[in-house]
């Protein structure tokens, strides 16, 4: 056989043999690869062809040249068919390093704490607009305009529904259920140091009130210490029936004298 023909024959062998691979190679990142579509395998067969045509197509004093230059093709043509194409890189998922929903490169108020629903940016919400994120304010519902302090309140609070067993400085039931909100909210608040004052109405001696208010004020206390806070943060008095909000000549207005209220140190 001569040798061009022998060279044609190798030839066709190399494309029809290096594109079942090429085809087969590409399958391979769906299916498990087979041994004989490995780029090594693939390139060992394809320089055994290319020296068979460099070999069979060149003159009879080139027949060794052609034979190594036709491996040399043969070998890097098999390899590349063989190999699998470059798969992309999958993008990599935006980070929300603290949990709010807004992913960090649009989050203008990165660490917000766990739980606290946020804006489309990332920002606590701040329903009333005071400047007080709502998991910080414990005076929700502030008129726009109005200057709060930092536990988002005008003025010093009295802590509605905090109320004590009849002559006594135990907290009711209902009462530890309220101050839990309190707690939550001075929780959040870490650096507010606060004033907790127990006030009481005119019934009965001066300086008895006076003890029972200061004793109230300082279970109040206690108990928010007991659900997180520090107690360093807080300091707590009694003023007896000093400073009245309404007459002591009515029994509400003596409901909303026997009062503790919360405030901002100042």
């Amino acid at each position: 056989m001569k040798k061009s023909t022998t060279g044609l024959l190798l030839g066709s062998a190399l494309v029809v043999g290096l594109s079942g691979c090429a085809t087969s190679g590409a399958q391979s990142s769906y299916d498990q690869k087979a041994w004989y579509n490995h780029p090594l395998v693939c390139g060992v067969a394809g320089g055994l062809i290319g020296g068979g045509i460099g070999y069979g197509t060149a003159s009879d004093s080139d027949e060794d040249k052609g034979a190594a230059i036709g491996a040399t093709l043969g070998t890097v043509a098999g390899a590349l068919l063989c190999a699998e194409p470059n798969a992309e890189e999958p993008a990599a998922a935006p980070l929300d390093s603290d949990g709010d929903g807004v992913t960090d490169d649009i989050d203008e108020c990165p660490g917000t704490p766990a739980g606290v629903a946020v804006d489309a940016v990332g920002c606590p919400l701040d329903s009333d607009g005071d400047g007080v994120p709502d998991f910080q304010d414990q005076c929700p519902g502030t008129p726009a305009g109005v200057k709060v302090n930092s536990l988002g309140c005008e003025d010093d609070v009295a802590l509605r529904g905090v109320n004590f067993e009849f002559d006594s400085a135990r907290l009711t039931p209902a009462a530890e259920q309220n101050l839990m909100h309190v707690a939550e909210v001075l929780r959040n608040n870490p650096n507010v140091n606060v004033r907790i004052e127990g006030y009481t109405d005119s019934t009965g001696a001066a300086s008895y009130n006076q003890k029972l208010s200061e004793a109230r004020a300082i279970s109040v206390a206690n108990f928010l210490a007991s659900q997180g806070v520090d107690p360093q943060r807080m300091s707590a008095a009694g003023y007896g029936e000093e400073n009245p909000i309404a007459s002591n000549d009515t029994e509400q207005g003596r409901a909303e004298n026997r009062r503790v209220m919360l405030g901002e140190q100042r």
